[in-house]
């Protein structure tokens, strides 16, 4: 019996771990092959790989985010192979099963909830007595009569099986067919399952307590992936941080043996202790540890109305500490559309949430996902919502459809304009002095960018620079000439080569900007940074891997304190390393030094 396990991923670096756990659980027994794609794959070629392995038994792990994709391939894979006994588990269809088993006749078998022990004894059943009602934890279909006397298909569903011991499972990370792959694609990780919170907009809260995983053998995985080239490792653990000495143990052995690896943790950061912290600040290597908090609203009716727990003075607190380090990149996120939270109420959010400085600033939409408390209890909230996955909201009784189009626009800017990185200084100065907030910024740009119809067309980098010009100067911003200055330096400091075109209209001739770059090789000592002097770039060398402009302020001054005196105009010097592959380097020379 050849069987075939499948899931579409989001993104080709994706990998599912659900698919390993199932091959390594009942690999002993079964022949098992793992056939991974991506939802942008066109079904008939999925269809046609499928069809090539000749599966007896196809399986797929299905989710919000790929299931209508699923079920294309499916129905179609059905039509040419009609015998092809069909497997659906994973979340999406771990609920509501009776529906999925009814809209989807193609499909023979469901296995509900965690799935390696009821996938292996499902496929035992099949390839021998075929007796499914003893197979805890699936659906499937039983010939009967309806009352006319027809035969027809009837749903039974199974009761659940009790939660199988983790130490178990073995380990889904050691398939010699992933080694080469491991250095281009997220390694997903777990070391629990389960959480201990019950957020009603989260799935996670239907599973009572935290199962662990033997730590010795989390970390002989982590050791064989690091030593056999994994770049990232992605913990999935819902509260990595749960158990105080868990964490430590865990964190104390990725900094002793990380090798240049990179690992991403979800913390729930209002219960970090400051000790943990400390420990993370003196001794973590810059950049190894990513944190991904939750934050989702601040506003405390709405999180006792999901029944969320969490403390924001004591949240502020550890990512305070944690920014304040330089060592970790923080992850935050949001959730529009949570019961009681209304524009006002979500503008206040964001912005409580932007002034801690993340790195990344994700803003969400609910999902009324399937099994959850918040959908059981949609209508209570008014909740509008699509029928299909991903299920989003749409309005509710404070938010109405035209208040969630409008936040879709500051999303839409929010991830152009700061979670690229393209335009940090820029905007930076934008919040702090030519906008109310955060968010008054993110959502009136927004509004300009839906109104000249640039959602509907792609953008080079230059454009992300002009757009916002135009946007600043049709609005009367002042200080313009200190914004575009600050703007080339954002230009320049994005760039790891020389750019060939620049989207500014230039301040010095070719014959004024050759005069400073031969200032510059003859008195290197002129600019600030004695790193340039280091360079001994001569003529030639800064005329090929230099670009100069002027801005009308300190340069200096901006870059090691931050401040803006316009009492000095400086040359922005760029320098871009011979070599390539590392951003720009800036430095600073005054304008009145170099004689012009």
């Amino acid at each position: 019996m050849k069987i075939v396990v499948s899931t579409l991923n989001a993104k080709y670096i994706h990998t599912s771990l659900a698919l390993r756990y199932l091959k390594a659980f009942s690999e002993k027994d079964f022949d098992i092959e793992i056939a991974e794609y991506t939802i942008k794959d066109p079904v008939m070629h999925v269809v046609s790989d499928l069809f090539q392995k000749q599966p007896t038994v196809l399986g797929f792990s299905c989710y919000i985010w790929n299931i209508e994709e699923t079920i294309a391939i499916i129905r179609t894979i059905k039509k040419i192979m009609p015998e092809l006994i069909i497997v659906l588990g994973g979340p999406e269809v771990s609920y509501d099963t009776e529906y999925w088993m009814n809209r989807l006749p193609e499909v023979d078998f469901i296995v509900m909830g965690e799935g390696e022990e009821t996938f292996h004894h499902l496929l035992q059943e099949i390839s021998t007595t075929q007796k499914y009602h003893l197979v805890f934890g699936t659906a499937y279909r039983k010939k009967t009569h309806n009352p006319e006397g027809l035969m027809v298909d009837e749903v039974i569903l199974n009761p659940g099986r009790p939660k199988l011991e983790l130490n178990e499972i073995p380990s889904p990370h050691r398939f010699k067919e992933d080694l080469p792959a491991l250095a281009n694609r997220i390694v997903y990780f777990e070391t629990s399952r389960g959480c201990p919170f019950s957020c009603q907009f989260c799935l996670s809260s239907i599973e009572v307590g935290v199962r662990y995983f033997d730590i010795e053998r989390s970390k002989q995985d982590l050791l064989y992936l690091i030593d056999s080239g994994a770049k990232l490792i992605k913990f999935v653990d819902r509260t990595f941080n749960i158990k105080r000495e868990y964490a430590m143990e865990m964190f104390e052995f990725l900094i002793e043996n990380h090798r240049g690896c990179v690992f991403q943790f979800e913390i729930t950061a209002d219960i970090m202790r400051p000790e943990v912290l400390e420990y993370l600040a003196e001794n973590a290597p810059p950049g190894i540890f990513r944190f991904e908090i939750g934050v989702q609203s601040t506003n405390d009716l709405t999180n006792s109305l999901v029944k969320r727990k969490q403390n924001f003075a004591k949240l502020t607190r550890t990512v305070t500490m944690v920014k304040n380090s330089g060592k970790i990149d923080q992850h935050l996120d949001l959730i529009a559309g949570l019961p009681e939270e209304n524009y006002d109420s979500f503008r206040n959010t964001f912005n409580e949430v932007f002034a801690l400085g993340p790195e990344e600033l994700q803003l969400g939409f609910l999902k009324m996902l399937r099994g959850t408390g918040l959908r059981i209890d949609a209508e209570k909230y008014g909740y509008q919502y699509m029928d299909r996955a991903p299920y989003e909201f749409l309005s509710n009784n404070v938010l109405s459809f035209a208040d969630l189009v409008r936040i879709k626009r500051v999303e839409d800017v929010l991830e152009k304009y700061w979670n690229s990185h393209r335009l940090d200084h820029t905007v930076n100065y934008l919040i702090q002095y030519q906008f109310t907030s955060a968010f008054d910024f993110f959502q009136e740009f927004g509004d300009y960018w839906e109104g000249r119809g640039w959602q509907k067309i792609g953008q080079q980098l230059e454009d992300l620079f002009t757009r916002l010009r135009d946007f600043l100067n049709q609005r009367g911003t002042k200080q313009m000439d200190v914004i575009e200055g600050l703007m080339k330096l954002d230009y320049f400091l994005g760039h790891k080569y020389k750019p060939r075109k620049i989207w500014w209209d230039v301040s010095l001739d070719k014959s004024r900007q050759a005069e400073c770059i031969r200032q510059l090789a003859e008195q290197p000592e002129l600019v600030s940074d004695n790193h340039f002097v280091s360079l001994e770039a001569n003529e030639k060398e800064l005329h090929k891997h230099a670009m100069i402009e002027v801005v009308p302020f300190d340069l200096q001054q901006y870059l090691t304190e931050g401040v803006i005196n316009q009492a000095v105009t400086s040359l922005l010097v760029a320098w871009f390393q011979p070599e390539g592959g590392v951003k720009a380097k800036v430095f600073s020379a005054p304008f009145d030094v170099i004689k012009i």
